[in-house]
């Protein structure tokens, strides 16, 4: 943990209170936690993980939300050690390196080398042409202000963002590329324009710089999940603080007293009053909205103007004999040029073969996840969920070339599932920060500030006890890593 503190005389007393316990809640806490300071953790729902969701039915272990996290930063590691979960770790197998695109119906493999690039017919011989003349083009002169979509165009060409960037994207935040901010949505990517000039260019420098950090790029980081699902590893956490961490607490308001605050919640039915020096709020962008709109009506302007779009979560199980494509890879992602009711599908058991716990059966089965909806198809929240899964199936067997039925089948609706960091974000993250300045003790956290995968939203909890230290007036004795 890089977290730098001052020493000196004293003790840390000073009362924080973190709204939410997803990952970012619990790591925060769990930094602080380990760094001395007295902290309590509210959260609505009866138990841990946000949308880290796991659940095991009929002996499938299926992921609601978040089904692996990318091992991008040395914080991740360090913390399933420090909470003894190297027995639950698990990384992804060999075979989940093969990515594939769809085109024309037929399932194409993402070219991960030089070579694979040209001889793949994924892209046009024009497209990989156009793709060597990349470090010959110059800066952008708005990046703040540009899509992803533009910003790809104008270096890679049309093509490549149809087929590569567009499934990608779609995979990711399950977004629009023509919506979504090139500067605030992959921040990795505009760096590599600003500051080297070019992205094949930057890819080669970068390397070096992330040598430097014992940081990994996304792209080489592994991945990883835990034996009995993702959210072992925010159990774990919560486990970890005990009776820091409280359940079925719906927060009601919030106001300042006395140079603090004075949270009111329900729990169980019956109101309850805490007072803190601290607030640490990492709920969604719109459930903040709620609690701090009387501080700052612009703060709630910007909180719910981030749109948070529906995404379906497909499970489905079938007798590997009834699968006609090989299943050597990770899944497949789909373009939107080619006009599916989904988004893509990860071949989960071939990524974690533990995901099928059925005993005997177990070595005849297959599990597969799919994605339904997004900025792309919003209008899945007014659809019956059963007509939108049965035509989601047809298309989905079709190029999977299943002949039969599925064995097991179920789905989680998120009504709003992923922050859309769109073009103009760089406004909201500016007025978070002014609301921290003009509302010291208040700050803001969550999937919406940083990033929104899991290994995002653990960097980002380091750098927020880091601003929380910062910020600190009291004086703090002898502490560091533990």
């Amino acid at each position: 943990m890089n977290i730098t503190v001052e020493s000196g005389e004293g003790q840390i007393n000073n009362k924080i209170i973190v709204i939410g316990a997803g990952i970012s809640g619990l790591t925060t806490a769990y930094l602080l936690n380990k760094l001395g300071y007295d902290i309590t953790v509210i959260e609505k729902k009866k138990e841990p993980g946000g949308s880290i969701e796991t659940v095991v039915e009929k002996g499938f272990l299926f992921d609601k939300g978040p089904n692996s996290a990318l091992e991008t930063h040395p914080l991740i590691g360090q913390i399933i050690e420090e909470l003894d979960l190297n027995e639950q770790l698990v990384y992804a197998s060999k075979e989940a390196n093969k990515r594939y695109i769809l085109k024309n119906n037929q399932l194409h493999a993402l070219p991960l080398s030089p070579p694979a690039f040209f001889k793949t017919k994924l892209f046009s011989p024009a497209a990989k042409l156009r793709l060597l003349a990349e470090p010959f083009f110059g800066r952008s002169k708005d990046g703040y202000y540009q899509s992803i979509s533009d910003f790809v165009t104008r270096r890679l060409g049309r093509e490549f963002l149809d087929y590569a960037i567009n499934p990608f994207v779609a995979g990711v935040y399950a977004g629009n590329p023509e919506e979504l901010s090139v500067k605030s949505a992959f921040p990795k990517l505009y760096e590599l324009e600003e500051k080297y000039g070019g992205l094949i260019i930057g890819t080669i420098r970068s390397i070096k710089e992330r040598k430097k950090r014992a940081e990994k790029s996304k792209q080489s980081a592994k991945m990883l999940s835990f034996r009995d699902g993702m959210q072992i590893l925010p159990n774990a956490i919560a486990k970890h603080l005990g009776n820091k961490v409280k359940f079925q607490c719906d927060v009601t308001s919030i106001k300042k007293n006395n140079g603090g605050f004075q949270i009111n919640y329900m729990r169980e039915g019956e109101p309850q009053v805490i007072d803190c020096d601290k607030i640490i709020s990492t709920v969604p962008a719109f459930a903040a909205s709620k609690l701090f709109a009387h501080f700052d009506e612009g703060l709630t302007k910007h909180l719910n103007e981030i749109y948070y779009p529906p995404v379906l979560v497909l499970y489905l199980a079938y007798k590997k004999s009834a699968v006609g494509q090989p299943l050597d890879g990770f899944g497949f992602l789909i373009p939107s040029k080619e006009k599916k009711s989904f988004l893509g599908a990860i071949w989960s058991s071939i990524i974690f073969p533990n995901r099928i716990i059925n005993g005997e059966t177990a070595e005849d089965k297959t599990v597969f996840t799919l994605f339904v909806g997004g900025a792309r198809n919003p209008e899945i929240g007014s659809i019956d969920k059963e007509i939108l899964i049965g035509k989601v199936r047809k298309e989905f067997e079709q190029i999977m070339k299943i002949s039969d039925e599925p064995v097991f089948q179920t789905y989680k609706y998120w009504s709003k599932a992923i922050p859309q960091y769109n073009i103009g974000y760089i406004e909201h993250d500016r007025y978070f920060d002014e609301f921290e300045k003009k509302n010291p003790g208040i700050f803001l956290s969550g999937n919406y500030r940083g990033g929104i995968s899991v290994g995002d939203c653990i960097k980002s909890s380091e750098a927020l006890c880091q601003k929380l230290i910062n910020n600190s007036q009291f004086i703090i004795n002898n502490l560091g890593a533990k």
